[in-house]
């Protein structure tokens, strides 16, 4: 096992809501080490992989890549299936290569919906960072990553490769990072972004519960006007006062999550009538009653169903639904006992997903069969028109918001795509959104073309190699890969896993990612006066 690259304890501090563990520190990740990652090479070649290129095209090979430095500079088929290939047909001079043959080649993943802990729940940004890039995620979308100038450092770090990190998009909260007063005016609102932009931020993430139209509409303009994006978390508090519709026309960029979307199809009201005794700050009144929306709404296929999917078509707008972050309602046993927590959870973020009256997320007060059922009904609402909307030729990107209500970083990613496939997007329209899609969200308000997201010559080289075929079974994806028959043996055993995620033209052994973290897992649990492979305590 390889040894872990000693860990620099920062000196930052991070609010903490949880007083068991007051005093704890956010740990930056430590500098890259000599042995984690080989290249950029200076002309590294991929040999004999089917390629799936991100584009929506079939997969086809065997193909050679050509890689030089950071950049892919050449795409060859080189034969046929079952056919020995023509030597003098592939691409020469490499100074490394990779066997590929039999594997399959993607573009690297984008995880649109991001946040990278801190303490309590994973005091090291390496345990999220690690589990991405194991997951294939090449890029992320912190909203936020974490706070405002700490966001600004890891980019940069990760930019220049310092990290064993994912490149990072950086989206902030309106006012954060800012030391000038309230943003209370649109006029403020305005000069905060033109600030943010000014140091570096790519967008403006809105999370509404306390921001009126104007301000919203002001700020979401002025970004757009300076080249960034924007997203929004449209939290039932202002819901009433700016819906997904009036958002999107608005100028917003995307949705994140389904809030304001039930709203803007309302049928018999104007707001939701929540239980009489509601208290938005009673998480479990919060997480429950919204599911209770599904049938207060006009049919799919209605002419106001209709007409939304098709504004929401004409204004570009983009959905970053996150169902993954919510999949636990619905079967809140599933999500606790999925097979990686044991291995890849750190004790303490299984601390923060039980239940505390203080901890967001952590709200099973007392969930039961009354809520699956209502959120099993909404989820299929909720994908009806996600349906509908991909089926117009609206863009559906890929986000996880892990870190929270059991998710842990990377493997719900996996999770994402698998309820992508269950909306009903072909496979190949599933690898489409998480690479083409969100490339496309996050570099279009910017007016550039994206360096990421496809396999095609010019672009950055940001791949992912792995020996099963993720078309036939997602589940193949995830670092634990998926149950299989040996009918040789006669035995189940396990197959996939990535074996290589490259980012920037560099190479990481993704199995050896996920042993870093399992390591850090193990560690903690010693440092708890546990066994090292003791199962996490179940409730």
């Amino acid at each position: 096992m390889k040894a872990l690259p000693l860990r620099r304890f920062s000196a930052l501090l991070l609010l903490i809501f949880l007083p068991a563990l007051a005093g704890a520190q956010t740990v930056p990740a430590p500098d890259r080490g000599p042995d984690e990652g080989e290249g950029p090479f200076e002309r590294l070649i991929i040999r004999g992989a089917v390629l799936i290129d991100g584009t929506g095209a079939p997969p086809a090979g065997p193909t050679d890549i050509v890689i030089e430095g950071n950049r892919i500079v050449e795409i060859r088929t080189v034969g046929y299936p079952g056919v020995e290939i023509d030597e003098g047909r592939r691409p020469g001079g490499a100074t490394q290569e990779i066997d590929a043959h039999g594997m399959y080649v993607l573009p690297g993943f984008i995880d649109t919906h991001v946040h990278a802990g801190g303490a309590p729940k994973n005091p090291e940004f390496e345990y999220a960072y690690k589990l991405w890039l194991a997951h294939g995620i090449t890029t992320v979308r912190g909203v936020a990553l974490t706070g405002f100038d700490l966001s600004l450092s890891e980019q940069a770090r990760s930019a220049a490769n310092e990290i064993v990190a994912p490149r990072i998009i950086n989206y902030q909260r309106p006012g954060s990072g800012w030391d000038r007063g309230r943003i209370d005016t649109p006029e403020k609102g305005r000069e905060w972004v033109r600030w943010a932009h000014e140091q570096g931020v790519d967008g403006v993430k809105f999370h509404t519960g306390a921001m009126e139209p104007p301000l919203f509409t002001a700020i979401v303009d002025e970004a757009n006007q300076v080249g960034m994006g924007s997203t929004a978390h449209l939290a039932q508090p202002r819901v009433a006062h700016m819906n997904a519709r009036d958002a999107a026309r608005a100028g917003l960029t995307s949705l994140t999550h389904f809030y304001g979307l039930m709203e803007s199809l309302m049928r018999d009201h104007q707001i939701q009538p929540f239980r009489l005794d509601y208290n938005y700050q009673n998480e479990q009144h919060r997480f429950a009653e919204v599911a209770r929306i599904w049938n207060m709404v006009h049919e799919p296929g209605s002419d106001e169903w209709n007409a939304l999917v098709r504004e929401f078509v004409e204004l570009d707008f983009f959905i970053n639904p996150t169902m993954t972050i919510y999949e636990a309602n619905r079967d809140f046993m599933r999500a606790r006992q999925a097979e990686w927590h044991d291995t890849y959870t750190l004790p303490s973020l299984w601390d923060f997903f039980a239940p505390d009256r203080r901890a967001h997320g952590s709200y099973w007060f007392y969930w039961g069969t009354e809520e699956e059922a209502e959120w099993r009904a909404f989820y299929r609402r909720w994908m009806d028109f996600l349906r509908d909307f991909h089926r117009a030729g609206g863009r559906l990107t890929a986000g996880s918001d892990a870190g929270f209500i059991y998710k842990t970083y990377g493997f719900a990613f996996i999770e994402e795509l698998e309820l992508l496939r269950e909306v009903g997007l072909h496979p190949l329209e599933v690898i489409q959104s998480a690479t083409l899609y969100g490339a496309q969200e996050l570099w279009e308000p910017k007016g550039e073309e994206p360096p990421v997201g496809t396999i095609e010559v010019g672009k950055l080289a940001d791949l992912i190699l792995l020996d099963e075929n993720p078309l036939a079974n997602l589940k193949v994806l995830y670092g634990t890969g998926a149950v299989k028959l040996d009918d040789e043996t006669g035995l189940p055993g396990r197959v996939g896993g990535i074996r290589y995620t490259i980012k920037d033209g560099i190479v990481y052994d993704a199995r050896q990612l996920l042993e870093d973290v399992a390591e850090m897992v193990r560690q903690q649990k010693v440092e708890r006066g546990m066994a090292p492979d003791a199962p996490l305590p179940r409730y």
